[in-house]
């Protein structure tokens, strides 16, 4: 009596997270198909977003939410280059710090994100599997991959919550409308 349960929960995971490909590398494979979620939810925020809204903060002792996609960008530059040994293009900028407007950002984050697609595309399972410095100890590359799209989810949950403070209706929760 369990498999029409099993079965439908494979079902739904199945329809939810991209397919890996079959490139012979199926842990980068899968890494870019987790990592192709959460950019394209980052990307439809950043532009979904009004200009007003990018300043906006929850409470006064958080970063505004267009602070909070500048802090996506920069992450996402330091662990792409950190995880794949490539010269971090914003080496000593800060686009939290730097930029404000919503058409900077915007542009910014997709750079970031574009940077992190470059190096995952260049990634093999081998290569993933060599040790990096992070964080004051070794990893192997492929989880410094993993660390991003990690800590990419973390920040589209807090713009989740602003966008819903501003009566928007975040991008993860329109794909089923």
């Amino acid at each position: 009596m369990r498999k029409p349960a099993l079965l439908a929960c494979c079902a739904l995971l199945s329809a939810t997270v991209p397919a890996a490909a079959q490139s012979g590398n199926p842990m980068t494979d899968a890494m870019k198909a987790q990592f192709a979620i959460v950019k394209a939810d980052l990307a439809k925020t950043a532009e979904q977003v009004t200009e007003e809204n990018y300043a906006f903060k929850p409470t006064p002792d958080v970063r505004n939410l267009g602070a909070l996609i500048g802090h996506v960008a920069d992450a996402s530059y330091y662990f792409c280059s950190t995880a794949s040994g490539a010269a971090n293009p914003m080496k000593g900028t800060s686009v939290e710090k730097s930029k404000t407007s919503k058409a900077d950002l915007q542009k910014a984050l997709g750079d970031a994100l574009a940077f992190c697609d470059t190096q995952l595309n260049a990634m093999t399972d081998a290569k993933g599997a060599e040790m990096v410095d992070f964080f004051g100890g070794k990893q192997p590359r492929m989880a410094v991959f993993a660390f991003n799209t990690a800590h990419d989810f973390e920040h589209y949950g807090n713009l989740v919550t602003y966008m819903r403070l501003k009566g928007m209706v975040p991008p993860s929760s329109q794909k089923g409308m």
